[in-house]
């Protein structure tokens, strides 16, 4: 087995577009993992291997490949730059060590950049950053590093220098030993030679070596006095206190190149291993009880611990189930049984391979740090804990948002009924953001995701993939519903039909939660009014009736009830006639408490050339949209703009259209925002009069 301190377990994000596979395809050739270089834009790319990614160009799943590189175990996810797939990024963080941000030399800091760089945040990963395309027209290596700290408030620390600007780029100088790496004009990675700095860079090389210097010794306090003092630190000592500010996430390392034109990834492999964390140097994985409460246990990365694993992606494909997971501690062998600390089921491991995208290494052990895929799994979601049956443990779950989106969809014939059925099931467990329900009043299959593409690629997946051809609804808005004021009920449910009858009333107060709360219940109840052992029974009635709002049925967001008072009868009261008390208490108090539509609202970021720019703003205010900033870059002028979803239907194809093909956009999720009063009376017409034409 690999020694722990030569692992690095790693993931590639950025927007869409700006060369993540292709860095990853470079890393897999220059460690001769494959010997023929796939392009992204041939679809032939190694980790872009579903159809569906090979012909639009863009990562869809998370694809983990293992490679070497001077003797350290690299473990490579590749993620996906869309928003609609931003959950594989999500993921793929939760297992991470440690990551690569590529930026377009162009580009610039890219709407989908600032996402995954929130996440990676928010999950801690300390990251390199590689600056890419610096062959293109309007790449600016500076520029995009000053973005970086303008726009994502990080610390870049510049370690290569690009020699040569756009079609005059031919390779970099490595500040620490004030080297200049030069490619030749055959596009080969190994065919450089390693020089002194061109004489006209020379000032700029010393001026950045001096800030790089700077920053580095900061956080050692002894070599900063020193450096003080005139003392020169030296290489080793300089790349220790990087490796240190790196994984504190003080500052971030970054790297300049050409992934495509196989300038600079040789240093990039590099400071993956000088500056990117083990394993066993991260932040162990807390262990948490039933509740998701962390018990101040922790998974201590060692194979001499007991086996604990998350399961943080699930993927059906020709060869059967995969059950992507990482191991945390302990080891893991071929035909251990393991435990599912949410089940409370144990499994056999019949088969573990070791993941090359779509290709497979059969695996006999494995150990913490390993990032492999169990095969034929039943009962195993994502974020499920696997470990030593034992030694039962939970590790820190996942959490993911809600779609936004939904369409109907039927199969064209009878015989694609079933086939759908499965097949649905197979990619909702693939996929924890999308769902799948039936329409209670229709019968109709809604399919639920992130955004139009997200629902799109699901589509052609049931058709391509399993064969289902589908006829397709149109898009449709997860409207929701709440209150606007507190009132103070009553509500009393009697029923007597000889024997034993029904009982149960209630006093209580309704009134609008907190943003984001969900559904809040407490009791305030004295003297025994109610006893307490009637409480489930209430709250899981008025959860229960969250699902269908008063106004067109929507699901309720964000209402908090207080049971103050009641009454019970010792014979007729029971737990089922206290939860019907409640049912019927949300139904006559809801209508009451200042019932209003609520709508999605998006974070749209556009992309436009300069000259449409009052095009594109004028078209946003037509849609209802927020304008909340401009900011210009050398390609054009970015848009940000708050938008309601139902108003972004079909966008690509006016934005388009506006800018002669120029334009480009993303949106994520915002918040949920009070649709205005003509907007929500035909919303709330519109489901009435489908619930009509459905009665008939």
């Amino acid at each position: 087995m690999t020694d722990l301190s030569l692992y690095r377990n790693i993931g590639i994000f950025a927007h869409v577009d700006a060369g993540k596979t292709t860095t990853t395809e470079r890393i897999l050739k220059l460690t001769g993992r494959i010997h023929k270089l796939g392009e992204v834009h041939e679809g032939e790319s190694t980790t872009d291997f579903m159809e569906q990614e090979a012909e639009r160009g863009i990562t869809i799943q998370s694809a983990a490949v293992s490679c070497f590189w001077k003797g350290n175990r690299f473990n490579v996810i590749d993620t996906p730059g869309h928003v609609d797939f931003t959950v594989e990024v999500y993921r793929s963080l939760k297992v991470l060590d440690g990551g690569i941000g590529v930026f377009c030399g162009s580009g610039g800091v890219e709407p989908q950049s600032e996402t995954n760089w929130r996440y990676a945040n928010d999950a801690e990963v300390s990251r390199l950053i590689f600056v890419n395309k610096l062959d293109r027209i309007g790449a600016d290596f500076l520029r995009v590093t000053d973005q970086v700290k303008k726009v994502l408030g990080a610390k870049p620390l510049i370690m290569t220098l690009p020699i040569g600007r756009e079609d005059t780029f031919v390779g970099v100088v490595d500040l620490l030993t004030r080297k200049a790496y030069v490619w030749d004009e055959t596009g080969q990675p190994e065919n450089y030679t390693i020089t002194d700095v061109p004489a006209d860079m020379v000032d700029d090389v010393e001026m950045y070596r001096d800030q790089l210097v700077e920053n580095a010794v900061e956080v050692d306090d002894d070599l900063m006095m020193a450096y003080m003092e005139g003392e020169q630190p030296s290489i080793e000592d300089i790349k220790r206190c990087v490796r240190k500010g790196t994984r504190d996430l003080a500052f971030f390392p970054t790297y300049c190149g050409s992934a495509f034109k196989n300038k600079g990834m040789q240093l990039l492999l590099d400071a993956v291993v000088d500056y990117l964390p083990a394993p066993t140097e991260v932040n162990p994985q807390p262990l948490t009880d039933e509740e998701g409460n962390e018990t101040g246990k922790y998974a201590i990365v060692s194979a001499a611990e007991p086996f604990r694993a998350l399961a943080f992606k699930i993927m059906d494909d020709r060869f059967g189930a995969l059950t992507f997971v990482r191991i945390y501690s302990g080891v893991l062998n071929k035909g251990d049984t393991i435990l599912n600390s949410f089940t409370g089921k144990t499994e056999r491991v019949g088969r573990m391979v070791e993941m090359q995208a779509n290709e497979r290494t059969d695996l006999t052990t494995a150990q913490a740090g390993d990032i492999i895929a169990i095969v034929g799994m039943k009962n195993v979601q994502t974020g499920h804990t696997l470990c030593d049956p034992k030694h039962p443990c939970t590790l820190e779950p996942m959490i993911f948002p809600e779609p936004v989106i939904s369409i109907s969809v039927t199969p064209k014939d009878k015989g694609g009924v079933e086939k759908m059925g499965i097949a649905i099931g197979k990619m909702v467990a693939e996929d924890p953001t999308f769902r799948v329900e039936t329409d209670v009043d229709s019968g109709e299959t809604i399919l639920k995701g992130m955004g139009e593409l997200h629902l799109d690629i699901k589509v052609d997946i049931l058709k391509r993939t399993y064969g289902v051809e589908l006829v397709v609804g149109q898009p449709q808005v997860a409207y929701r519903e709440t209150i606007t004021r507190e009132i103070e009920d009553s509500y009393t449910h009697k029923k007597q039909s000889g024997g034993s009858g029904q009982y149960g009333k209630i006093d209580y107060r309704i009134k609008p939660g907190e943003p984001n709360t969900g559904f809040k219940f407490n009791t305030t109840v004295v003297g025994g009014s109610v006893p307490k052992e009637f409480y489930p029974a209430i709250e899981k009635g008025f959860k229960s009736m969250m699902g269908t709002g008063p106004l067109a049925g929507f699901p309720v967001l964000d209402v908090e009830i207080e049971l103050f008072d009641g009454a019970f009868h010792a014979v007729d009261s029971s737990a089922i006639a206290f939860e019907i008390a409640a049912k019927g208490a949300f139904r006559q108090s809801m209508p009451k408490a200042g019932p209003q539509l609520l709508e999605p609202i998006m974070k749209v970021d556009v992309y436009s050339p300069e000259d449409h720019v009052g095009d594109v703003i004028g078209d946003l205010n037509r849609r209802r949209g927020m304008i909340s900033g401009q900011e210009p870059n050398v390609t054009g002028v970015r848009i940000k703009a708050d938008v309601p979803l139902s108003e972004m239907f079909g966008y690509i194809s006016t934005l388009r259209t506006m800018t002669s093909g120029r334009g480009q956009f993303s949106m994520e999720f915002s918040h949920y925002a009070p649709c205005p009063v003509n907007v929500a009376e035909t919303v709330i017409a519109k489901e009435k009069e489908k619930k009509a034409a459905l009665a008939k």
